[in-house]
């Protein structure tokens, strides 16, 4: 099955939940069992009747290959098993229950289907050597590749790749997905996503991003409930446009643009005036901002008052980790990598645990954008997402930071007005479809939120 709000773990967090299973009376060999079932049941599907080649490694991994190609050939499929070293442990005991064709890893015939089951989550090294090339010749001939928990090559928790990765089509992740299938390498090498739990009772506080549940505006609701935003932008047109016109669209009952005029016109929901602070629910600060005098002493200005922020942008270059920390009111910050490097160093390997640590320091919800795009807030929760790549594109920063502090206007809620932001920004583009514009984003924001009601 795909996997929907699912906990993301990482390798450490996975072996003990596998512990705490067998601890209660489970043996190795059982969750095999269940693992090569699960596995069988997908190759079957991706395969259709044409032969199979199974790659197994020496551990865990290796192990759950066998059994995938036992009931494999009991369905009646062609099936070589490409070993890779001696099973050891509950795999040596998979291994002895396979009668069927088994060949070295570097005679491995290329078929239609791949079944990797050469390296888990336990890979600590770089893969080179033989080992290498018979990854490199099966990938290149192969028509699909259905990776056994982890694509073979990439670190579990960070995605880097060790060497040489054997991309895959498709990923089944056992027992919980990896933090290593949405970071580095792992975001394009896990190919489409699927996930069996086995019955094992994993949890995390780091999950993948669910579809909100939203609420219509109450009957006797009017602009000011549903929540004012303010906008300080600068002189730069299209993005205050970008992200007055996503705060309006995104649920915000009221927006305020502050800052200079440059002609563009709004409608009806966004108007020029001063930000009171009264009544306002939340402030974007950043948008086409510009880094000039005047905008420091604008950030200076905002980042001192006890009102609820949104920065991005500019404005993210404009302050420090310190002044953040002394806020006392709710924060939320929407850096790319470049602007999250600059504020809290750069990210080593695992973006995830980055995202956390800059949140905890912060005090701030982090909202680290990229190819996966992680929600973190300051007590430990995380919500991961793989948005379409067609939102690599000029202005769509804007909408989300709209986005972000019209839910934030509504919910009064930073941790979850972020994730609805993020939800709804990458629903939106999804239904604008290949090669959107950030306009178009703005367009189909009230559809993504009708799918939420």
């Amino acid at each position: 099955m795909r996997p929907v709000d699912a906990p993301i773990v990482t390798a450490a967090e996975m072996r003990a939940a596998e512990a705490a299973c067998f601890a209660g009376g489970a043996s190795q060999t059982a969750l095999m069992e269940a693992a090569a079932r699960a596995i069988a049941r997908e190759a079957a599907r991706f395969a259709m009747g044409r032969p199979i080649t199974v790659l197994a490694g020496a551990g865990n991994n290796g192990g759950d290959a066998f059994g995938t190609a036992r009931f494999l050939a009991e369905q009646g499929f062609d099936v070589v098993v490409a070993a890779l070293g001696q099973a050891g442990g509950g795999a040596a005991a998979m291994r002895s229950r396979w009668s069927g064709a088994t060949v070295a890893l570097h005679e491995a015939p290329v078929r239609p289907l791949v079944v990797d089951g050469l390296f888990g989550i336990g890979l600590s090294r770089a893969i080179t050597g033989a080992p290498a090339a018979a990854i490199e010749r099966l990938r290149a001939g192969a028509d699909f590749v259905l990776a056994i928990d982890i694509a073979s090559g990439l670190h579990a928790d960070s995605g880097e790749a060790r060497g040489i990765v054997l991309r895959a089509d498709a990923t089944l992740a056992l027992g919980a997905v990896k933090r290593g299938h949405f970071q580095g390498a792992g975001i394009g090498a896990s190919g489409a996503l699927l996930l069996d739990t086995l019955g094992l009772s994993v949890d995390s506080p780091v999950r993948m991003l669910a579809r909100p549940r939203l609420a219509a505006p109450g009957a006797v609701d009017h602009k000011y409930t549903r929540g004012l935003v303010g906008v300080v932008a600068g002189a730069m047109p299209g993005a205050a446009r970008l992200a007055a016109g996503a705060a309006a669209r995104g649920g915000a009952g009221y927006v305020v643009l502050a800052g200079e005029d440059a002609g563009v016109p709004f409608d009806a929901v966004v108007q020029r005036a001063a930000i009171d602070p009264e009544r306002a629910a939340a402030v974007l600060v950043g948008p086409g901002l510009g880094r000039g005098d005047m905008a420091c002493t604008l950030c200076e200005e905002w980042l001192s008052s006890d009102l609820t922020l949104v920065l991005d942008g500019d404005a993210l270059s404009l302050i420090d980790a310190d002044s953040l920390r002394l806020r006392t009111a709710p924060t939320v910050l929407t850096p790319h990598a470049g602007e999250f490097a600059r504020l809290f160093g750069e990210p080593s390997g695992d973006r995830i645990a980055a995202a956390l640590d800059a949140a905890q320091r912060s005090g701030a919800v982090v909202v680290l954008k990229g190819a996966t795009t992680i929600v973190a807030s300051s007590s430990g929760e995380a919500r991961v997402h793989r948005p379409s790549s067609w939102l690599s594109t000029a202005g769509t920063g804007d909408v989300l930071a709209g986005l972000v502090a019209a839910r934030l206007a509504v919910t009064k809620a930073p941790f979850r007005a972020a994730c609805e932001a993020v939800w709804l920004h990458a629903r939106a583009a999804a239904l604008a479809g290949p090669a959107l514009v950030a306009d178009d984003l703005a367009m189909h924001i009230p559809i993504a939120i009708a799918e939420c009601l």
